[in-house]
């Protein structure tokens, strides 16, 4: 294998591993430590951050610090707070409230921007060793997701022992329910900071000057003015409100079953971020049938393929129990949240580059992320967050208990009036490809 590909799968590796230690497991920790009704907002600042952040770091990695090195720094940082996320959490079993949201928030800042930075950074080294960026970095890119997939392995497994180290083997002290998966974050950060800085150079090239407005991407937002974009954007914040539902409260709905004596052995409750896993390794898989999907059926039916996506995606989970052979419809959710995540995530992006000018594409894909990730994904997680506080609360042992299944299904209800009504007031004619 190619040197430079060889790297700069060790950099979506760890890239993604940072993420994938606390991402989908961090619920379980937050309810023991006395902040249960704060989850919505610890899934929702990523997306507060997104709003701003990873555009701040674009301008300076286009204008002073090179890609590479600005991740490394980055990194440093984001691992760095995690490290005190952790530290405040061995310090006391329920640590201060502000204190630890103030660092959370400095940790995720400096995180976010760095999904986008690990892509320019991939990008310009593909292209200084005369690569293909669309044909090399997409295997590249899988490993991302292979890490992730890794660290929730991992801290699902790992095991306190005494406070002073760590077992593989069953615990209720696993890494999934303590600050310990926050300590796996911050040194993933650290040693991703080092290797950053062996990475080969990416040179800054002078740009024309922009004004602040085209710097910021809000020039992007003139694209409102076409009745097919505005449709396109609106729907993408709705959808986006779907986003990180699950990340931030499926591990404390799996695990809500060890309160059942009936239910508090099976496999499910006591693995709750190994069985979630399976979405990301559906996701994975699912990347390889966008392709044909979209040359088939075009851009509209493949997003709407992903709404409906959702739509079981949650309803699974709702009709679903840890029990066989209830424990199967986890597995279908599992597997349906590749369709629901990556059918709309790429097939969006594609659409934006097809159908804006060369002149406003990168601010559009901006807004395209903005109205998802930002704005879709914080509103959708507050609202969730208040939807699972109303029908759930959390017990003396740990655990989020109540009408779990009222919750899942106004999620899968909206989803469902999102996908509907997407179905008739998006206009789009497809041209099939002719094989």
């Amino acid at each position: 294998m190619n040197n430079v590909k060889l790297r700069l799968i060790v950099m979506n590796f760890l890239e993604f591993a940072v993420w994938g230690a606390y991402l989908t497991c961090m619920g379980n920790y937050l309810g023991r430590a006395g902040m249960g009704a704060e989850i919505s907002w610890f899934y929702s600042i990523q997306g507060i951050v997104s709003i701003f952040m990873p555009t701040i770091m674009g301008i300076v990695a286009d204008k002073y610090i090179q890609p590479q090195r600005l991740l490394g720094i980055c990194h440093l940082i984001a691992g760095a707070a995690m490290i005190g996320l952790c530290y405040m959490g061995m310090s006391a079993a329920q640590p201060d409230k502000a204190a630890f949201i103030a660092l959370y928030t400095v940790s995720v800042a400096f995180y976010m921007p760095t999904l986008a930075l690990s892509n320019t950074a991939a990008f310009t080294i593909l292209r200084d060793n005369g690569l293909d960026t669309v044909k090399d970095f997409p295997p590249i890119r899988v490993f991302g997701t292979i890490g992730f997939i890794a660290t929730m392995w991992f801290v699902n497994c790992a095991t306190l022992d005494n406070g002073l180290g760590f077992t593989l083997g069953e615990s209720t002290t696993k890494f999934q329910y303590t600050y310990m998966q926050f300590l796996v974050s911050g040194i993933l950060g650290i040693v991703l900071f080092i290797y950053c800085f062996t990475l080969p150079q990416c040179k800054i090239v002078p740009k024309q000057s922009q004004s602040l407005a085209a710097s910021f991407g809000l020039d992007a937002f003139k694209l409102f003015k076409t009745k097919k974009m505005a449709m396109f954007f609106i729907f993408s914040m709705l959808l986006g409100m779907s986003l990180q539902v699950t990340n931030g409260f499926a591990t404390p709905f799996l695990t809500s079953f060890k309160s059942d004596p009936a239910l508090a052995d099976t496999f499910a409750a006591n693995n709750a971020t190994m069985l979630v896993s399976l979405s990301q390794v559906s996701e994975a898989l699912c990347i390889l049938l966008i392709p044909f999907f979209l040359r088939r059926y075009g851009i509209k039916i493949v997003m709407l393929i992903a709404m409906f996506a959702w739509v079981f995606r949650f309803g699974f989970f709702g009709i679903g129990n840890p029990a066989m052979p209830g424990v199967l419809l986890f597995v279908l959710s599992c597997i349906v949240y590749g369709v629901a995540f990556d059918f709309f995530n790429v097939s969006g992006g594609l659409f934006v580059d097809q159908e804006c000018d060369q002149s406003v594409k990168a601010s559009a894909q901006g807004l395209f992320m903005l109205m998802t990730n930002g704005l879709g994904a914080t509103i959708g997680t507050l609202a969730a967050g208040q939807i699972v506080n109303h029908y759930c609360q959390w017990n003396d042992a740990g655990f989020l208990i109540g009408d779990w299944s009222s919750a899942w299904m106004i999620f899968a209800g909206f989803a469902l009036v999102v996908a509907v009504a997407f179905m008739f007031l998006f206009k789009y004619k497809h041209t099939p490809v002719q094989e």
